[in-house]
C-alpha cells in the first residue's frame, strides 16, 4: 500500500521552463565568480563540468565531493582548499540571497502547498526527491517560492546527502534506504519521463506532471499515469486517509 509520495521540484512543484531557469541562473551565478576575481565564462564551464560529473557519479563519493573535485580540476585549483572554500561559501551565500530573484520566471501557483498540506493531514510520508545537483540552501530557497520548507518533508535530497543522480537506479535505492521504505510503498511525481518515471522500473507507482514536461528525447509517455498539476491535485485528493 502506498504511504509515501516522492515529489520532484523543478518543473513539477515549481512551474517554469528549464531553459528559462538555466539562462537566468547562470547569468546571476557568473557575477559571483567575477566578484571573486574569476572569469565568469570559464567558471560557468567548470560548473557544467562538475554537474556532468555528478550525473555520472557511481556512489563512491557524495555528489558534493564529486562536483567540487571536478570543478577544481577544470580550473586548476586542485589542492587549493582555501580558494575552493571561499568559492563554495560565496556560492552558498548567493543561493540564500540573489538566487531568490529568479522566482520571477516562475508561474505562481497555490496548488503545491495545498497538495502537501492535504497529504500531510491524511498521514502520508512526503519526500522531496529533486535531482541532487544543488546544495541544501539552494533547494530551501526554491521551495520557498511555493510556500514550502524542508520541514514539510521527511527527506530533501541535495548534493551533500546523495551519491547518485536520476535516472540512475542507485539514486532511488539510496532514497529508499534513507527513509526506510520499499518501492511498492511509494508514488513518484515528476515532469520527466526519463529521470522521474524511471522509478517505475523499480516498482514505484508514478504520475507524470505535464505542465512543464521535460522530454527532449521524445520518449513515449502514453503508458504513464499523467496530467497537469491541477489534475494531480484531484488525483491525490482521492487517495485514502491512512490509519495512524
Amino acid at each position: 500500500m502506498i504511504d509515501t509520495i516522492f515529489f520532484d521540484l523543478d518543473g513539477t512543484l515549481l512551474q517554469f521552463s528549464q531553459e528559462g531557469f538555466i539562462k537566468a541562473y547562470f547569468a546571476k551565478l557568473g557575477k559571483v565568480f567575477v566578484k571573486l576575481g574569476m572569469d565568469a565564462e570559464t567558471s560557468v564551464k567548470a560548473v557544467w563540468a562538475g554537474t556532468k560529473a555528478m550525473f555520472q557519479n557511481d556512489g563512491s563519493k557524495t555528489n558534493h565531493e564529486r562536483f567540487w573535485e571536478v570543478f577544481a580540476e577544470t580550473l586548476g585549483l586542485t589542492g587549493d582548499t582555501n580558494k575552493l572554500k571561499a568559492i563554495e561559501t560565496a556560492c552558498d551565500a548567493f543561493y540564500v540571497n540573489e538566487f531568490d530573484s529568479i522566482k520571477e520566471i516562475m508561474t505562481p501557483s497555490e496548488i503545491p502547498k495545498r497538495i502537501v498540506q492535504n497529504l500531510k493531514e491524511k498521514g502520508y510520508n512526503l519526500a522531496l526527491v529533486t535531482n541532487p545537483l544543488f546544495p541544501e540552501c539552494a533547494v530551501t530557497t526554491r521551495l520557498s517560492w511555493v510556500g514550502l520548507e524542508p520541514g514539510d518533508f521527511s527527506l530533501v535530497t541535495h548534493y551533500a546527502n546523495c551519491s547518485y543522480c536520476k535516472p540512475n537506479p542507485g539514486f532511488y535505492k539510496e532514497v529508499f534506504a534513507k527513509i526506510g521504505k520499499k518501492p511498492e510503498q511509494c508514488l513518484m511525481v515528476g515532469n520527466s519521463p526519463v529521470e522521474d518515471m524511471s522509478a517505475e522500473a523499480l516498482g514505484v507507482e508514478t504520475f507524470l506532471v505535464t505542465d512543464c514536461l521535460e522530454n527532449e528525447s521524445g520518449a513515449d509517455i502514453t503508458a504513464f499515469r499523467q496530467g497537469t498539476l491541477e489534475e494531480l491535485e484531484k488525483f491525490l485528493l482521492l487517495m485514502p486517509t491512512l490509519e495512524k
